[in-house]
């Protein structure tokens, strides 16, 4: 078997790489917040965006092991508002994978929105936060295509070690 792995910091190597381009993008076309969406039961662009973003600072507050922030209060009305929310979940994660006392594979428990009370362990949790913000932005960027904006960037892990020849 194998010694390759990817690590937790590469991977939010990757995830704050896509996160800035989607935020380029979106100042530049500031109405998509508007477009309409019926993704993860969204009504419209920024709708989607504060459900990233929300999932993201969720569960790295957990990680913290902080209260999670209400959804609810969670605000989407601007581009800037919404990568606030991301920035600060960024830097909890940041922080967490500079700890040394973390034990990644303790289980914690918390409560979902959709599926109630759960338990997983700490990197699970990790790297489902990651990837989940990956697979809405994989969606969005088909949505938005489809309203005539186009992401300029690949969006493909491949880019983080690319050379071209």
């Amino acid at each position: 078997m194998s010694n390759l792995a990817l690590t937790a910091e590469e991977t939010l190597a990757w995830h704050e790489l896509n996160s800035a381009a989607w935020k380029k993008l979106l100042t530049e076309h500031h109405e998509a917040l508007s477009l309409p969406c019926d993704i993860n039961q969204t009504k419209t662009v920024g709708e989607l965006l504060q459900h990233i973003v929300a999932v993201e600072l969720r569960y790295a507050e957990r990680l913290a092991n902080l209260p999670a922030t209400d959804y609810a209060t969670i605000p989407f009305d601007s581009v800037d508002v919404i990568y606030t929310t991301h920035n600060h979940a960024t830097a909890l994660f940041q922080q967490l994978l500079a700890s040394d006392t973390i034990d990644w594979n303790e289980r914690i428990e918390y409560a979902t929105r959709t599926m109630g009370p759960a338990r997983s362990s700490r990197k699970v949790i990790f790297f489902h936060a990651l990837f989940h913000t990956a697979r809405h932005y994989a969606q969005l960027a088909t949505l938005v295509r489809q309203h005539g904006i186009k992401p300029s960037w690949h969006m493909d892990y491949l880019v983080m070690d690319l050379e071209k020849v």
